[in-house]
């Protein structure tokens, strides 16, 4: 089929589907000076709404980066896409980091929510967020090898046009339920690059009935995680065996402790 570049804007419900409004490309600074590229997403409990991310892509000691602040990228116009703009969040106040991150019992957890002023946002804006219904409960099935998806920014690829992120194919590659080696994550089977550090990792819900699909709106997704990093072996042979292609996926119900008021 024939594309047509004449064609204008699309109201966005033809044109996107829901579960890609959810996530946000994100940018680290210092300053003026831009450092990284990462991704990000849109959580809401009750009025207030959250940035989500990876904690490294907010601070990671080990390397040394730390950054003053972020910038992300907002849709402005449902009907046009391609209308954005960007929106600064700062990380510090009186050298406090504004973000909430949490320890458990495996140590630090890999996850960061900021708070977004609501008031200081684009008077006109168009997105989705998860909420807490979107977390896995008890009795949803969540088999080992099912197909899950990565909403993301893969070395800040993205579409430049209509400033949408890209999925990626992944597959569950541990039980999911157990805390792989006491870790608070879970791995998926996937391929990923950097810049998807704070991704969403999520589920059709397609099985859902009743009032539980219809709580899920129109992203009718299971938030199961937050993607954090590619595992790899130190053992490993560089020149005879491939990278394992494994990731770790921070498990999504830490965003309950981290929104509590």
């Amino acid at each position: 089929m024939a594309c047509n570049p004449g064609l204008g804007p699309v109201p966005a419900e033809r044109t996107s589907e829901p579960i890609l409004l959810t996530a946000l490309r994100l940018s680290t600074y210092s300053g003026q000076a831009h450092l990284t590229n990462a991704s990000g997403f849109f959580f809401q409990r009750g009025d207030r709404l959250y940035l989500v991310t990876s904690r490294h892509v907010l601070r990671d000691a080990v390397s040394g980066h730390n950054p003053s602040r972020i910038l992300i990228e907002l849709h402005t116009d449902g009907d046009n896409l391609a209308a954005s703009t960007g929106f600064s969040i700062p990380l510090y106040r009186d050298g406090q980091p504004l973000w909430r991150d949490g320890i458990d019992g495996g140590g630090r957890v890999d996850v960061a929510a900021i708070a977004i002023d609501r008031d200081a946002l684009p008077e006109t804006l168009a997105y989705r967020a998860f909420t807490p219904e979107h977390l896995v409960r008890a009795g949803d099935l969540v088999e080992i090898g099912c197909t899950l998806m990565v909403v993301g920014f893969p070395l800040g690829f993205h579409d430049t046009l209509h400033h949408m992120p890209v999925v990626r194919r992944a597959a569950l590659a541990s039980s999911f339920g157990l805390r792989f080696q006491g870790q608070g994550y879970f791995l998926t089977d996937a391929r990923t690059h950097r810049g998807t550090s704070g991704a969403p990792v999520v589920m059709p819900v397609d099985r859902l009935q009743g009032e539980r699909s219809a709580a899920l709106g129109d992203v009718p997704w299971l938030l199961l995680g937050i993607h954090s990093s590619r595992l790899d072996l130190g053992s490993r042979d560089l020149e005879q065996d491939e990278a394992l292609g494994l990731n770790c996926t921070w498990y999504a119900d830490i965003l309950l402790t981290l929104t509590e008021t």
